[in-house]
């Protein structure tokens, strides 16, 4: 079954007791019981038939074994962070996700567990980094927001070489263009909020485990711990998740565009997308995804402009998050990395100027001339600033 097809009819596609092509919300948290213990679903936090739809979805998409529903991405990431205890330690990919480095530094600290942020995109620097109790690594590819490509066969094979948990978050390419289980990887997990649910109007974070034995100790820990995702929201996930297919076209589309037209604009200095033939592992990132994504970062010549860049735009929205139909931009180092210290971000290369888009589904013409438009203006009011100019 081909992905467009999976998207449409891998998990629960039609409602068993009904026939219903759209699966119902199961607005209930309690269920009756045919006798003690004999019942389908027991209590709404151990299992929902809305949820399990969902469950069913992303396990069908990732090849694993088994699939969970969070509240969040950050509620799924914490629950796989239980498999671990104290004295453990863990190796992450340095350019991470603020909100994963928020957790890994003050809150698994708290717990000693140990964690050392590596350039995982260095298959060498993975195994200096291997301690005796190394216990999973932990990786985004591509990263966030510097777009760096980490090699899953790689990383797959030295972790089962170890005996490690190999764990990978695939938000930014998404189950449509990525499947890291078929590289090795143990557990996958999404923010479920971008590009799965794609339309900004819901939170959640999926997990997929490879095997029965990680399946049944996270189905414990998530039962235990309750950061489940509720039916109405499960039910907006499956909803969005029909079109991911046809979405991660037009987005990839898009971005490739905008992406060329950045890299040739005089006033843009560097631009970060995997696309990208100068990128320097375009051809690692060829052999494990289907397809570049729509997350591009670029730098400005003048960095002094950026405020006056994201005034100028129409169609790009300052906004946290990414992966929605509309086109988003954010300045990481006061958005969604702001909880990275200065220091450290400036020593991974993410700038104070750096600019991060996540390219929607508008036509693309509106979108580069919008950017263009914001780049030219931008410009005129820095000579305004200066004294050079007296006219807009």
């Amino acid at each position: 079954m081909k992905k467009k097809t999976a998207l449409i009819h891998g998990g629960i596609p039609i409602d068993p007791a009904t026939g219903a092509l759209s699966l119902p919300i199961s607005q209930a948290s309690t269920f009756r019981q045919k006798t003690i213990g004999d019942f389908e679903y027991e209590y709404a936090r151990t299992g929902n038939p809305t949820r399990e739809g969902l469950e069913k979805l992303i396990q069908t998409l990732e090849g694993g074994d088994r699939g969970f529903a969070f509240a969040s991405g950050m509620a799924a990431i914490h629950a796989i962070m239980e498999l671990f205890q104290a004295g453990d330690h863990l190796i992450v990919t340095d350019d991470v996700y603020g909100g994963t480095y928020r957790l890994f530094t003050k809150v698994l600290a708290s717990r000693n567990i140990e964690v050392s942020f590596v350039d995982t995109s260095d298959i060498e620097k993975i195994e200096e980094s291997l301690q005796s109790n190394t216990r999973a690594i932990f990786i985004e590819t591509p990263t966030n927001p510097l777009l760096k490509i980490s090699s899953l066969p790689a990383i797959g094979a030295l972790a089962d070489e170890k005996e490690v948990l190999f764990i990978v978050d695939n938000t930014f390419s998404t189950s449509y263009f990525q499947t890291p289980i078929d590289f090795g990887a143990d557990i996958v997990l999404h923010s479920a909020t971008k590009y799965l649910g794609g339309h900004s109007d819901v939170v959640a974070g999926l997990v997929v485990t490879k095997d029965k034995a990680l399946s049944d100790r996270l189905s414990f820990i998530q039962n235990a711990t309750g950061g489940v995702l509720g039916p109405n929201d499960s039910w907006l996930l499956i909803r969005g998740m029909k079109t991911l297919g046809l979405r991660m076209d037009a987005i990839e589309s898009n971005a490739r565009r905008i992406a060329d037209f950045l890299s040739r604009h005089d006033a843009v200095a560097k631009v970060y997308y995997p696309g990208l033939t100068e990128h320097p592992d375009r051809d690692i990132h060829e052999q494990q995804s289907e397809g570049f994504g729509g997350m591009i970062s670029f730098v400005l010549k003048n960095e002094q402009v950026v405020d006056a860049f994201l005034s100028e735009l129409t169609y790009f929205t300052l906004a946290e998050s990414l992966g929605a139909v509309e086109s988003l931009v954010s300045v990481p180092s006061r958005m969604t990395h702001a909880s990275i210290p200065r220091e450290r971000r400036l020593a991974l290369g993410i700038r104070d100027g750096l600019i991060r888009l996540s390219v929607g589904i508008e036509d693309v013409n509106d979108l580069v001339d919008d950017l263009n438009n914001a780049l030219k203006r931008s410009g005129k009011i820095q000579e305004i600033e200066n004294g050079r100019a007296s006219v807009y």
